[in-house]
């Protein structure tokens, strides 16, 4: 090495200058991270909340959501389940992973510090045995956080919590929505019930909360293909995991934004999405699915869509000991948090 290069190289960062950060976006996030002598909270300390983020313990009957743009709810609840339950242990997977964040190198943004957000805890259910009452009890915390221009970001819980949720978003005009799952989720009935993690779009379109025309859906594989024909029919887009390395991420991205445009839209994300390679720890896996890096790339090419909300569902830790799923499931909803910086609807809250 030259002589003059390794005294330039040591007079800029050894000495007195060995934690100086000079480029001014990473310095600006080690500024919100770290005290003056250097140190950060150690990530595995404290109350587990996700992305670290201040707990706020809610009042139910009277709530206070002011000073919010969005709220990370948990509806631990997996009554909707048709093969492996266990995803209601996802909310409290998800939040005890540490190595997510802050900073999202590709977006330029730190959401935790860039947005007013916080965990607000768990949705209040009052039977962890009626599946019809527990989708009454999601429907109705969502709609005071709708009420009180706060954007939800969920962690499931079966896909079956995206239906209520829907119906508080979609009360007044029905929304747009970009589905990655490895199923289409619009079968019918199922064992004598309509409301399984099967189907809950085929219900939200039904219920007139989810424009079937404004709705994408990527990833779909698997043996029940036969059973989703409620998609395409009503018109539905349906990207079929086969395509994905044809068409190419950036390409199924754009089809994306082209789908919901510039209106509300809702983004929900079933873990396994992702080929159980990386995500086995939940109830329905398909083999063949999305890397995690795929996703990723998906999710961040979606910067600037009008989100209005958001979940992570399916995640079943005890299906895997190596904690990849609830990883994988952390880092996603991360990403979607992330895209809320951009968001139209939370920058103005409406």
């Amino acid at each position: 090495m030259d002589k003059d290069k390794l005294a330039a190289i040591r007079a800029k960062f050894g000495g007195d200058n060995e934690s100086t950060i000079y480029d001014p976006t990473f310095k600006a996030v080690a500024d919100k991270l770290f005290d003056p002598s250097g140190t950060r909270v150690a990530p595995y300390a404290g109350i587990p909340t996700f992305l670290d983020l201040p707990f706020r313990t809610v009042d139910w009957s009277d709530p206070d959501f002011s000073d919010l743009d969005v709220a990370l709810i948990g509806a631990p609840m997996d009554l909707g389940i048709t093969n492996r339950n266990g995803c209601r242990f996802g909310p409290r997977a998800i939040r005890a992973i540490e190595r997510v964040g802050p900073f999202n190198h590709v977006l330029e943004c730190m959401p935790g510090s860039d947005l007013r957000a916080e965990d607000i805890g768990d949705v209040p259910f009052r039977s962890r045995f009626d599946l019809v009452k527990s989708h009454e009890d999601i429907e109705a915390a969502i709609a005071k956080l709708v009420t009180a221009g706060v954007v939800p970001l969920s962690i499931g819980g079966d896909h079956s919590i995206s239906l209520p949720i829907l119906k508080a978003l979609g009360r007044d005009e029905p929304v747009g929505m970009i589905h990655i799952d490895a199923h289409c989720d619009t079968s019918g009935p199922f064992d004598g019930s309509r409301f399984h993690h099967g189907g809950p779009f085929r219900q939200a379109v039904l219920e007139g909360v989810l424009d079937p025309d404004r709705t994408i859906q990527i990833g779909i594989r698997g043996s029940s293909d036969y059973l989703w024909e409620f998609s395409k029919d009503t018109g539905m887009s349906v990207i079929h995991a086969e395509e994905i390395s044809k068409l190419g991420c950036e390409k199924i991205a754009e089809l994306a934004r082209e789908k919901v445009g510039d209106g509300p839209v809702y983004l929900s994300f079933d873990i396994d999405s992702l080929d159980p390679a990386y995500a086995p720890g939940t109830g329905t896996p398909e083999i063949g699915g999305l890397t995690t890096r795929e996703a990723q790339e998906i999710l961040r090419a979606l910067k600037g869509i009008n989100l209005i909300g958001g979940d992570v569902v399916e995640v079943a830790p005890q299906y895997d000991s190596t904690t990849n799923t609830a990883h994988a499931g952390a880092q996603m909803l991360f990403e979607i948090l992330s895209l809320m910086v951009f968001s139209p609807s939370v920058a103005t809250g409406t």
